[in-house]
């Protein structure tokens, strides 16, 4: 996969928050107008024209100040515009030209990156004018934008893609029956032993010390009839302790490794439960549209097995009900305790994700669904869902033709994938149900 990475940079308060939101289609970032509430990098996955983007929200950037803050603000960001392809230049329109956005172009050109100066706050069409304000900068020619409104978004994704070189023949998904598994979780919660433990034998360096794995490792090997491709990933920390740009890489590389797999098992610690980081894990999985596996490590450690893991899994459920089709497995690493469990889910999770249903059983429970609970009608106005297909796989996508998809409420949406998954399963992988307006014959 081509390293797609795109960093938002500016000043405190010119939107940057609310773009990374805007880019991604999340609410990861906190919007503030209070400057300096993004001090640490965020990360999220988009997708625009079939590219693949990772993109990074940074702190508001400011000198002449040698406190604690700033010089961490800084750093974060030098490591940001380091690793990224793009750089988007963040200014704001409404206040237009100040001499620390100066400065920032100062920064950037020494940087020698690609930079797409982007004006936000730009309304209304009205105030495009002000774009011209910042031609002075030395770059090509800005892009008006409402990062809260999303106007222009779609046009800086296009030229995002636009600067972006071809898509080689290594990035393109390859004829490759393997079913590859990215083993993901917080340092020291026994990654590298479970991959040891699954292959017989030490081909990753296993370390007491958090944070041993730098870089992914595939190690491709047979069980059964199929052939597997284990991705071993570094450990990923909350951002606030990555004090150091060799584990900031080890973060992204983490990432990419998620994009390249098809299953990702999240390791979680049994003996010191479940953290926010593990939740935020699961996030970036779903997100991403790959197969699911919640693994409960260090189980055999536990005492009362069968009364902890009904606690366990309760607690589990409630932590991660945003991802309810994960399965979950209690296992040892150290010992392979129950390890056989694991390859059953996987292949569960993988055939799942590759499942197509026939559109004339996905139009009958349809037609079942509307019957039992009809869309609600909205400000006058019937919405009416016609049919259903599923147009793709991996992750199984399901498009819905109606006279006023934009009226469609997000628990209705909610209430027709749960029918889809009452009926049809697909445990370990999200599925996408879309909405689209059906087109009439002439138009």
């Amino acid at each position: 996969m081509t390293d797609n990475i795109i960093a938002i940079v500016g000043r405190p308060n010119v939107g940057k928050s609310t773009l990374f939101n805007r880019l991604t289609s999340a609410r990861t970032a906190i919007e503030e107008k209070v400057p300096g509430v993004t001090r640490d990098r965020l990360y999220g996955l988009s997708e625009w024209c079939g590219r693949s983007l990772v993109i990074i929200d940074t702190g508001g950037l400011t000198f002449g100040k040698s406190d604690q803050l700033t010089t961490q603000v800084r750093h974060q960001v030098d490591l940001a515009v380091e690793e990224a392809r793009l750089i988007i230049f963040l200014l704001d329109g409404r206040e237009g030209l100040t001499p620390l956005d100066e400065e920032i172009a100062g920064l950037l050109r020494r940087s020698r990156k690609t930079v797409i100066p982007v004006v936000n706050k730009i309304d209304y069409h009205e105030m495009e004018n002000s774009k011209y304000n910042f031609y002075s900068l030395g770059f090509d020619e800005p892009l008006a934008i409402s990062a809260s409104h999303g106007r222009g978004t779609g046009e800086l994704l296009d030229r995002i893609c636009s600067y972006l070189p071809p898509e080689s023949e290594g990035d393109a998904d390859e004829e490759d029956d393997s079913v590859k598994v990215a083993v993901i979780g917080r340092p020291n919660v026994g990654k590298s032993s479970l991959i040891n433990t699954l292959l017989g034998k030490e081909r990753v360096i296993v370390n007491p010390m958090p944070g041993t794995t730098r870089d992914s490792v595939d190690t491709t090997f047979q069980h059964g009839d199929r052939s597997y491709v284990l991705i071993d990933t570094a450990g990923m920390r909350r951002k606030s302790r990555v004090k150091d740009a060799v584990e900031y890489y080890s973060v992204l590389r983490s990432l990419r490794a998620v994009q390249r797999a098809d299953i990702a098992l999240i390791l979680l610690d049994g003996e010191s439960g479940i953290t926010e980081q593990d939740q935020r894990l699961a996030g970036y999985v779903d997100e991403a549209g790959r197969g699911l596996i919640l693994v409960v490590n260090k189980w055999d450690l536990i005492k009362d097995r069968e009364l902890s893991r009904e606690l366990y899994l309760n607690n589990l459920k409630r932590q991660f009900s945003f991802v309810p089709y994960a399965p979950v497995a209690f296992v040892s690493a150290l010992t392979g305790w129950r390890l056989d469990k694991l390859f059953p889910l996987i292949m569960q999770a993988w055939q799942e994700q590759h499942k197509r249903i026939a559109t004339p059983l996905l139009n009958e429970l349809l037609e079942d669904a509307l019957a039992v609970n009809p869309p609600p009608t909205v400000k006058g106005k019937r919405v009416k869902i016609f049919y259903v297909t599923q147009p793709a796989v991996k992750p199984p996508t399901f498009v819905f033709f109606s006279n006023e998809p934009e009226l469609i409420h997000f628990s209705y949406k909610r209430y027709l994938e749960n029918r889809i998954r009452e009926s049809f399963d697909f445990t370990g992988t999200p599925i996408i149900v879309k909405f689209k307006r059906r087109q009439r014959r002439g138009e």
